[in-house]
């Protein structure tokens, strides 16, 4: 089994970039102004983080890709890792000068604090690497320009007023980072419409094969995983393209499915029911009922 290197703190990272660690629980480097990396051997390993990351690519490197599509946006890359993720790094060994910028802030900072009851709705650091936020130049600085006033802060002097300056830029930051992938949704309107088909093409094939009744209904999971997608990133373009949830989605294509079914008076509810894959008729009862303001038996009276 490949060996993965566990990194548990900020400070420890810092120890490895040999640079000088200003707070235990958070660090801003600027990879520019670090120590030139020396000549090694080549290395390809595996890491995990016990902390928040995120790494801006600054340099132009040519057209960055994922799948078919290029990227319009260069001049900056924005990833973002959760504790416990794992990143793979490669190195050939040539000695060079690293570009760039990281965040890092270990969850222990945030106990307490506005991020601390807000992290969860961050949903972009649970995305993969290909679903990076890719800046425009005028974004690039702004986010440069949060990093250099945490960095302001923590090359101060610690006082009861740290934590909270502190804590409150690494919202900002991620606030902006909201706002750029709203654009970025945006500026990928197309790509995005053609997962949007995919995805339809996705619950058409499902619903129209035996797979309900041997995996049950499609989950959210299931589709992003069938479209080459994080389950985050999957969700929230499909909340921007369509203005409901990805479930919700599901959901009202399972019920265009079920009422084509309810047609046939040769078939009972449970048998519907299974059809679509439910465990028990009665949920399907009740979320039909739910969606449509009518029972199953009173929708095929109807009609």
């Amino acid at each position: 089994m490949e060996e993965i290197i566990n990194v548990e703190h900020t400070y420890e990272y810092e120890k490895a970039m040999q640079v000088e660690t200003l707070h235990p629980l958070i660090s801003v480097i600027d990879f520019s102004k670090a120590p030139k990396i020396g000549e090694h051997e080549p290395f390809d390993k595996k890491f995990r983080y016990g902390f928040y990351a995120v790494f801006l690519k600054d340099v132009k490197c040519g057209d960055l890709k994922y799948g078919k599509n290029t990227y319009d946006y260069q001049e900056g890359t924005l990833v973002f890792m959760a504790p416990g993720q794992i990143v793979g790094i490669s190195s050939d060994g040539k000695p060079r000068q690293m570009q760039g910028w990281a965040l890092l802030f270990h969850p222990d900072l945030l106990p307490g604090t506005s991020l601390g009851r807000n992290m969860k709705d961050y949903s972009f650091f649970s995305y993969e690497t290909n679903e990076a936020l890719h800046l425009s130049e005028q974004e690039r600085q702004t986010i440069i320009d949060c990093l250099r006033k945490i960095q302001i802060e923590l090359d101060h002097a610690i006082d009861k007023h740290s934590k909270m300056l502190i804590v409150s830029n690494i919202e900002l930051l991620l606030n902006y980072c909201v706002r750029f992938y709203d654009r970025q949704f945006i500026t990928r309107s197309d790509p995005n419409k053609g997962i949007l088909s995919r995805f339809e093409g996705l619950l058409n094939t499902y619903f129209q094969s035996e797979k309900p009744q041997i995996a049950g209904l499609p989950s959210v999971r299931y589709c992003a995983d069938k479209l080459n997608l994080s389950a985050n990133y999957f969700g929230d373009l499909i909340k921007k393209e369509t203005g409901q949830s990805a479930q919700d989605y599901i959901q009202q294509k399972l019920m265009e499915v079920a009422k084509e079914k309810m047609h046939d008076a040769n078939k009972t509810v449970s048998e519907v029911a299974y059809e679509l894959g439910f465990k028990y008729p009665q949920h399907f009862t009740r979320l039909f009922k739910q969606k449509t303001g009518h029972s199953p038996m009173y929708y095929r009276n109807l009609n």
